[in-house]
Formats: structure tokens, sequence, C-alpha cells
């Protein structure tokens, strides 16, 4: 199962209905704006719908959401945006922290303020995604303790099991001036050597990844 599925399964599942007892958005964040518009692209296609319509995005400068839209997919950056504006969150019923393991500034404070504010939004439901982190320190941390002073359960902890392929690595024998370009001949040589399949290749920005895109 996609991770990304999980959205639609709680829209499924009741969240976001209007008139149901969970009428708000389900949120979904992504520390990077170019994951945030892709994912919510793919999800809107798997859903059948365009992207602005019951699935959207919102992240700098761009905004593709309507008063359809049902999931949302936007920046931690947006969402901690949101936050100040709405300190209690109230248009969202159920928010996921996508890709948690990344670390960056927003996401970590996010942490912090949503551990307070579910314990005053009891209807507000949050899903901590991550390929790495310690999930049984993430489990105790959103622990706490009740008004009758009697602790709440850890938080359940959901394992899904990836498939794993094997990988060789090669390494250069001298530093690349301009690993860019470097990249795209090692994409390109790649195609030629090698059977039919696909390729992916990690760069540090969208800028690059577009320039990467347009020249091969």
């Amino acid at each position: 199962m996609s991770k990304h599925k999980i959205p639609q399964f709680l829209y499924e599942a009741g969240y976001g209905h209007e008139g149901s007892k969970h009428p708000g958005l389900v949120g979904v964040t992504q520390p990077r704006r170019v994951a945030a518009i892709s994912v919510a692209t793919r999800v809107a296609e798997e859903y059948g719908c365009r992207v602005g319509e019951e699935v959207g995005f919102s992240v700098r400068f761009n905004d593709r959401t309507s008063n359809r839209t049902i999931i949302k997919y936007m920046t931690d950056g947006m969402l901690m945006r949101e936050y100040l504006l709405d300190g209690m969150l109230s248009k969202y019923s159920i928010l996921i922290l996508d890709e948690a393991h990344e670390r960056t500034l927003y996401t970590d404070v996010l942490f912090a303020l949503l551990k307070e504010l579910i314990k005053k939004r009891r209807d507000l439901k949050l899903i901590i995604t991550s390929a790495t982190l310690d999930v049984m320190k993430f489990s105790q941390y959103y622990s706490w303790k009740a008004l009758h002073l009697s602790l709440i359960d850890n938080c359940p902890i959901l394992n899904i099991k990836g498939r794993t392929f094997p990988v060789t690595t090669y390494y250069l024998s001298e530093p690349e001036s301009n690993y860019v370009e470097s990249s795209l001949q090692t994409v390109w040589d790649i195609n030629r050597e090698e059977p039919p399949g696909d390729i992916l290749v990690f760069l540090t920005g969208q800028e690059e990844i577009e320039y990467v895109c347009e020249v091969g």
C-alpha cells in the first residue's frame, strides 16, 4: 500500500464530509514545495479530479485550493503560517506530517505546537509518517496526562513494510566541479548501456530539477 493513499482512505472513512463527525479538511504536509505539488497532482489523478477541486495544494505564492477541496497538501511552512492566523487550526479534522525524518525547522516546531493543540482539540487527529525516526520516542512524546492524572497510553505505531532492492555504489576518482552536468552525463550513460528501466536522480532544489528535466 502506498502511503499517499492514506488521505483517500481517511476520506472514505468519513473525514472531510460536510455534516459528518469529522467535517474538517484532511491536511498533509510535505517538507518541500516540489513534493507537495507533485504528490497532490498524483493523488488528484487517482481520485479522478483536477488539482484544486477535491484535492489541492498550497505552497508559497501558489494556492490551488477551492471551497470543494477535501484533501489539502502543503509545505510545513504553510501550515505554520495557518497556525499563526488560527491557533486552533479549526478547519482541519486530521493532519498528516509526512516525511518527518527530514526534520526541517518548521516540522520540529509543529511537533511541539500540535502536541499542545491535540490536548485542546480532542477531535483533531494527528498522523506522523517517517522512514527513519525512532518511532517509540515519538509515541511516548505524544502521550500525556489527562485531567484525572492518568497517563494516556503510548500513541499507536503502525509499521508498513517496504520493498528493498540491491544497490551497487560507484565512486568518482576525483571531485566533480559541476555535479548537475555530471548527473546528466550519468543518466545518458545509463540509458545507453543499461536495459530499459527507471532512473531516480536526487538534486538539491527546484531550479536544478527543472534544469535537468529541460536539458535531459
